[in-house]
């Protein structure tokens, strides 16, 4: 992801503004890819064609669309492909030397054990702790090896935490302190529905001293998820790549909150966000803390208005 994440970033950079994502399914109509690569842009703008392909297995079809794209690259998009494991004979065939001859090929592995608690060592440090062994290595065997997760749970270290020494008894008590609350505990709560539970949360947080953006930056993340999500089985596609980055323990919460809405509120609900990262910045008159409440409690499905009189609402 993160990867993924820094080559759109350079191509952005580099006036590849445009993103098309297109995701590798059982009836995946090969012909869309030279279809976008062949489409012009209203304003011009030239491209990154993100295709997904989590199986690696394109087949016949898909394996021949993709050597072809390779023999007449057009200049104004970036393909960039992300998918599962190569397995030996895959990395043999015709269409995976095509892409590695015009293109880059990079290849990344799970980590063991060692490299996990190397990795979440490194994340620490990087966020500003200075963390013991200890400390380190109760993280790593919480997270089971999920990465993803880690990165989330340092995040939350963050929230709670100064900067600087970092043990065993701050990382048990980021976990089991139930008396102080932070943004990931409101989002969970919003995503199950509870919202006396979210009131209760989003108070504590103001109370706290939480700015008002890392609120919206933890609901904002979710609610986009959930919406792409909702937008994707609507249409008629596998919804399931939509939550791919998703740690598998809260996959079920976001998939079960997904039935709250249909997409077009979901849409509604990050124009909110927008809307209040505005109010934040002092870009745009309001009040920070209702709109939150507002917008946490559309997100638990029990809104304090009518749905369509928050669609209307600036």
């Amino acid at each position: 992801m993160e990867s993924a994440d820094a080559i759109r970033e350079a191509a952005k950079a580099q006036g590849f503004t445009e993103r098309q994502v297109m995701y590798v399914e059982t009836g995946f109509d090969w012909s869309q890819l030279q279809g976008e690569a062949a489409s012009m842009s209203l304003f011009a703008e030239r491209k990154v064609l993100d295709l997904r392909m989590p199986t690696g297995k394109p087949g016949r079809e898909g394996g021949a669309a993709l050597k072809e794209y390779t023999q007449q690259l057009p200049e104004d998009n970036i393909l960039l492909i992300q998918t599962g494991k190569l397995d030996k004979s895959a990395r043999n065939t015709a269409w995976v030397k095509a892409l590695e001859r015009a293109g880059v090929s990079i290849q990344i592995w799970d980590l063991h054990p060692a490299e996990t608690l190397r990795f979440v060592t490194e994340r620490l440090q990087r966020a500003g702790f200075q963390p013991d062994r200890d400390a380190a290595k109760l993280l790593t065997e919480r997270v089971e090896g999920n990465l993803l997760a880690a990165v989330q749970e340092i995040e939350k270290l963050r929230l709670l935490h100064k900067p600087g020494s970092l043990g065993a008894a701050e990382v048990i008590g980021a976990v089991t302190d139930s008396s102080r609350h932070d943004p990931f505990e409101l989002v969970d709560a919003a995503l199950m529905g509870d919202a006396q539970r979210c009131i209760k949360i989003l108070s504590a947080l103001k109370g706290g001293g939480i700015h008002e953006s890392i609120i919206l930056w933890t609901l904002s993340r979710d609610i986009r998820s959930v919406a792409n999500y909702v937008e994707m089985r609507e249409a008629g596609h596998n919804p399931e790549p939509a939550l791919a980055h998703v740690w598998a323990k809260r996959k079920i919460l976001l998939q079960k909150a997904s039935h709250r809405h249909p997409a077009s509120v979901w849409q509604q609900l990050l124009k909110r966000c927008v809307a209040l990262d505005h109010i934040v910045k002092g870009l745009q008159q309001g009040n920070a803390w209702d709109d939150l409440l507002q917008l946490t409690l559309w997100f638990a499905g029990e809104p304090l208005f009518d749905s369509q009189i928050m669609m209307e609402l600036p």
